[in-house]
């Protein structure tokens, strides 16, 4: 009766490890599920790595999607409920980071983007200090 309770006990444990996840899987997961609810704030820096020189920086509650062409999508919501979703072309040059920041007084709306203005865009410029 021992060695059934033993062989069942070690079978249920066998089983526990092969099919369990480790503490950092799980959280990764949490973290990338409260990414997708535009609930953590992060900073996007995309870069031409044979410059060196960076192109832009995004900082805001938003989530990043890899789309199957090889842009970066940036999704997010604004204060009045929309949405909005952003591209950035990843080339072989352009590379990015992307930091999960610590809480701050940064409204889970807001969303900045700061161009570099050596590089030329159809945009409107925000300078930021």
């Amino acid at each position: 009766m021992k060695k059934v309770m033993a062989a069942v006990l070690l079978a249920v444990l066998t089983i526990g490890i092969l099919t369990g996840c480790d503490q950092a899987e799980r959280v990764s997961y949490n973290l990338s599920q409260e990414a997708d609810n535009f609930n953590v704030t992060r900073k996007l820096t995309a870069f031409n790595q044979r410059t060196g020189d960076i192109v832009f920086i995004a900082v805001g509650n938003f989530s990043l999607e890899k789309e199957s062409d090889g842009d970066l999508a940036i999704i997010g919501e604004d204060e009045d409920g929309g949405f909005y979703k952003h591209f950035v072309y990843l080339s072989s040059e352009i590379g990015y980071t992307c930091e999960q920041l610590k809480v701050s007084d940064v409204s889970k709306y807001k969303f900045t983007i700061n161009y570099n203005p050596k590089y030329t865009f159809p945009v409107d410029f925000d300078y930021i200090d």
